[in-house]
């Protein structure tokens, strides 16, 4: 995403129309392959789990389906956990570490997480924006702001409805996410020019952070995957103001969102446990594998949580 082209769209005080998102659309490219970094690993994995095409975009239907991993042994009366990665398509942790968590952690037959759970993984929802680095969809739709009745984005309804079909209790669900540099020096700035209302830059945490969902924030299951990723990542600490991304610390390395009335992915479920992860891949002290097994950590510690907690009682 080039920010000097899309500042050229529509008028000032004007929101954009149909000619001005037609516009932005023809300034996207494809910058990466979404077949060979996405598809071709999850047809890799598919001598371990079922691969479900729950979808595909009107787009290009051909180039972009999209792809469910659920676990082969099935049985409605396991716990279900439900990872989402690529919401955002830029997010490029969040898709590797679902596909990650899966080759190395979930695979083998005597892994302890396919043994206690369902596994549902959607790596990629949103495989356009995967392919182009972009937040949004084709249409210049935020996915992550449209899981909700009606949804104007297809990669949203999509999953809704294949979730809706899913005859099991999700009780975890863990949405991978990034926090970039571009989301200050390119989508804000964009999405002010397609909504005509100022978007103030936030600080961008140098660091892994996490936010919970409002309603049931369910803070020592944050507490508990802090610390497990602190051990491999630095933690973002907050700002001046005692806040990450103009939100309040619910605490070190956590704050709270309203998913379901924000049309949040994680608002997607009634799941007891739900977090959503934010890996800061624009910090000097990252590299692309450190940010990919932060998310991978993330979902391993959420899971040891639900299994400790359960052979306490």
């Amino acid at each position: 995403m080039t920010n000097n082209l899309e500042k050229t769209i529509g008028s000032p005080g004007q929101k954009w129309g149909d000619t001005e998102k037609q516009l932005w659309l023809d300034q996207q490219t494809v910058k990466r392959s979404y077949q060979d970094e996405v598809i071709s690993k999850t047809e890799a994995l598919s001598l371990n789990f079922d691969v479900i095409q729950y979808g595909a975009l009107s787009i290009d239907e051909q180039r972009y389906p999209l792809f469910a991993l659920k676990s082969k042994h099935w049985r409605c009366d396991k716990k279900t956990l439900l990872v989402t990665g690529g919401v955002h398509g830029y997010e490029t942790s969040g898709v590797q570490g679902a596909l990650r968590f899966l080759e190395n952690e979930a695979k083998s037959k005597g892994s302890s997480y396919s043994e206690s759970f369902n596994l549902l993984v959607i790596p990629c929802v949103s495989p356009w924006g995967y392919e182009t680095i972009n937040r949004w969809n084709h249409k210049a739709i935020d996915p992550n702001r449209s899981f909700c009745a009606d949804s104007p984005a297809q990669e949203s309804a999509a999953l809704m409805t294949f979730i809706q079909s899913i005859d099991a209790e999700i009780v975890v669900h863990v949405d991978l996410h990034e926090t970039t540099d571009t989301d200050n020096s390119v989508f804000r700035p964009t999405l002010s020019a397609r909504d005509a209302i100022e978007q103030k830059n936030w600080n961008i945490p140098d660091g892994f952070y996490l936010v919970g969902n409002t309603p049931n924030p369910q803070a020592d299951f944050q507490l508990a995957i802090i610390k497990a990723v602190g051990d491999v990542t630095h933690i973002a600490p907050a700002d001046e103001s005692g806040k990450l991304i103009g939100v309040a610390l619910e605490q070190f390395g956590v704050i709270n969102y309203a998913g379901r009335e924000l049309g949040l992915c994680m608002g997607l479920t009634d799941a007891t446990y739900v977090t959503t992860t934010e890996v800061y891949p624009d910090s000097p002290k990252v590299d692309d594998e450190n940010c990919i097994v932060a998310q991978v950590v993330a979902i391993t510690s959420a899971l040891d949580f639900i299994i400790n907690s359960a052979s306490d009682k």
